[in-house]
């Protein structure tokens, strides 16, 4: 019985742990999958800037 027990705490120790490095991997791997968006959108942002500021005489 006692060793059933420990058994069974294992698990749901184990359960926790499990959700727990999940949440932070997904919460990992958002952030940077969010950066790259955020950088091809800046990027996209600094052509079209930099075309409208362009001197006419150069478009």
């Amino acid at each position: 019985m006692n060793r059933t027990l420990w058994t069974v705490l294992g698990v749901v120790v184990a359960v926790v742990i499990a959700w727990f490095l999940v949440e932070l991997v997904f919460s990992v791997v958002w952030f940077v999958v969010k950066l790259a968006i955020v950088a091809v959108v800046a990027l996209v942002v600094f052509v079209v800037l930099r075309v409208l500021v362009r001197p006419r005489s150069d478009r």
